[in-house]
C-alpha cells in the first residue's frame, strides 16, 4: 500500500533538499492563488448576466460615436448558458463577495509573521492549504445558502490565506543561502502562475461541467499539495528528517549569524520610524492595488466590456499574469512606474478588445519585476524578522483587495462600458506610480 509513496520519497531525496523546499514554496503560492482567484471567473457564471453593457463607449477625451450597434465579440454574450444555479446578486453584492477574501486576509496577515517566527512555518502553511481545500469544496453549498454564507466562506478562506506568505518568508530566511535567496524569493511568483493556470482552467470547467466543479477540482488539487507539503518541508534544515549532513552544514554556515536561533521580539518602534521600511510599505500597497485589481476585475472586464465567453475570458485575463511571471526574473522599481503608464495609455487607445488585452498584459508583465524589490526587500532589511515585516506590509497592502472591487462596483453600477472603466484605470495608474516615486527617494536594500 505504501510502496509507491516510499519510492516517491526516495526519488525526491536524491535531489538537494533545499531545491525540493523551494519547489514546495512555489506550489504553496500557486495553490493559494488558485483558491483565491477562482471566484473572479466563477461568479460570472453564478449571477444573472448584465444585459445593458454591450454598447461601445469612447475613450476619455473622445466623443462617443457609438451608433448603438454591438461589437461583434459581444454577440457571444447574447444568450444565457446554463452553467448551474444563478443567483440575483447585484453588482454591489458581487463586489462584497469578491472583496470578502481580502477582509479575512487582512485579519490574519499582521500576526502571521509573528506566529511563524514563534511556531515555525511548516504547520502554518500545511494547515492553511488543507483547510482552504475544505472551504473551497464547500463553496457551492455556501452559495445555495445565500450571499452572506458565501461571504463568510470567503472571509474564512482569506483568514487561512493570510497566514501563508509571512510563513513562507520565514521559511526562506531559514533555508536560503545568501547567494540563492533571489531564487527562493522568485518561487513566491508561484502565485502569479497559479492565476495563469486557474482562470483558463475554471473557464473550461464552467463551460463543460458547470461552475460547481470549478470549486471542487481546485479543492482536490489543494488537498494533494497539502499532503506533499508535509512530506517534503521542515521548519529548518536542522529539523528536516532526511536532509544530508553536508547540505545542512552548508546552509547553516552560509547563513552564519544573520539568523538568530533565539525567539526575538520584533522591533516595532524601529520599524515605525524607518524611512526605508515605510517606503516599502507604500510600495507594496501600490503593487497589490494593481495585482488585486486585476485579480478581482479582469475577468469581469474581459467578459462584460470586451465581450468574450468565459473560457476565452479566463485565458485572456490570465495572460497578464503569465507576463508577470516571466518579467519577475528580468527586472526592479521601474516595474511600478511602467505599469501605471500602460494603464493611462489604456484610457486613450480606443475600443479594440485585443489591444486592450495586450495593454493590460504589458502592464502587469512589467509589474512582475516587483519580485526583486518589494518581495525581497523585507529579507534585506531584517532577515530575523522577514516574516513579521512582510506580514505588516501585506496587512496594509491587502486593503486594496476589498477597496478595488467596491471602486469598480461604484463606477459600473448602472452599466459596464469602457467609459466607466477609464476612471478605474486612471486611479490604478496613480496607485502604481506615486508609491514607486516614494520608494525611489526613501527605499533601501540595507
Amino acid at each position: 500500500m505504501y510502496g509507491p509513496l516510499i519510492h516517491f520519497i526516495k526519488a525526491i531525496d536524491r535531489i538537494p533538499t533545499r531545491f525540493n523546499v523551494s519547489i514546495m514554496l512555489f506550489m504553496a503560492c500557486l495553490i493559494s492563488y488558485m483558491l483565491r482567484v477562482n471566484m473572479s471567473v466563477n461568479i460570472l457564471a453564478m449571477v444573472q448576466p448584465i444585459q445593458s453593457n454591450i454598447k461601445q463607449s469612447a475613450p476619455l477625451g473622445h466623443n462617443n460615436i457609438s451608433d448603438g450597434t454591438t461589437n461583434q465579440t459581444m454577440i457571444e454574450n447574447s444568450k444565457v448558458p446554463d452553467y448551474g444555479p444563478r443567483y440575483n446578486w447585484s453588482s454591489h453584492d458581487q463586489s462584497i463577495i469578491l472583496g470578502a477574501y481580502f477582509y479575512g486576509y487582512l485579519i490574519s496577515s499582521l500576526p502571521a509573521g509573528i506566529f511563524a517566527e514563534r511556531f515555525g512555518g511548516r504547520n502554518m502553511v500545511g494547515l492553511s492549504l488543507a483547510f482552504s481545500a475544505l472551504l473551497t469544496a464547500l463553496t457551492p453549498l455556501a452559495a445555495d445558502n445565500g450571499m452572506w454564507a458565501t461571504i463568510a466562506n470567503r472571509v474564512a478562506l482569506g483568514i487561512l490565506g493570510g497566514f501563508l506568505y509571512p510563513a513562507l518568508h520565514n521559511l526562506i530566511s531559514k533555508w536560503a543561502p545568501p547567494d540563492e535567496k533571489g531564487k527562493f524569493v522568485s518561487a513566491l511568483m508561484g502565485g502569479t502562475f497559479g492565476t495563469v493556470i486557474t482562470w483558463p482552467l475554471v473557464g473550461v470547467l464552467i463551460e463543460t461541467l458547470g461552475w460547481s466543479f470549478a470549486f471542487y477540482i481546485p479543492a482536490v488539487i489543494s488537498a494533494i499539495v497539502a499532503v506533499l507539503w508535509y512530506i517534503i518541508v521542515a521548519d529548518s534544515p536542522s529539523t528536516h528528517p532526511r536532509i544530508k549532513a553536508e547540505e545542512k552544514d552548508y546552509i547553516e554556515k552560509s547563513l552564519g549569524d544573520t539568523i538568530s536561533k533565539s525567539k526575538l521580539l520584533p522591533p516595532i518602534a524601529s520599524l515605525a520610524t524607518s524611512p526605508p521600511f515605510l517606503a516599502l510599505l507604500v510600495l507594496h500597497f501600490g503593487n497589490l492595488w494593481g495585482l488585486y485589481f486585476l485579480i478581482t476585475a479582469a475577468p469581469k472586464f474581459m467578459s462584460e466590456v470586451l465581450g468574450f465567453k468565459l473560457a476565452k475570458a479566463g485565458f485572456l485575463a490570465a495572460l497578464p499574469y503569465l507576463a508577470r511571471s516571466l518579467a519577475a526574473f528580468l527586472f526592479g522599481t521601474v516595474a511600478h512606474i511602467i505599469p501605471g503608464l500602460f494603464l493611462v495609455g489604456l484610457i486613450y487607445i480606443g475600443f479594440d478588445p485585443y489591444v486592450c488585452v495586450a495593454i493590460i498584459t504589458l502592464s502587469l508583465g512589467f509589474n512582475g519585476a516587483s519580485t526583486m524589490t518589494n518581495l525581497q526587500n523585507s529579507q534585506d532589511l531584517a532577515p530575523n524578522f522577514a516574516g513579521t515585516l512582510y506580514g505588516i506590509i501585506n496587512f496594509v497592502g491587502t486593503s486594496s483587495g476589498f477597496i478595488s472591487p467596491i471602486l469598480v462596483a461604484h463606477f459600473t453600477v448602472q452599466q459596464s462600458t469602457m467609459e466607466e472603466w477609464q476612471y478605474v484605470f486612471m486611479i490604478g495608474a496613480a496607485a502604481y506610480i506615486v508609491p514607486a516615486l516614494i520608494f525611489i527617494v526613501f527605499g533601501s536594500g540595507q
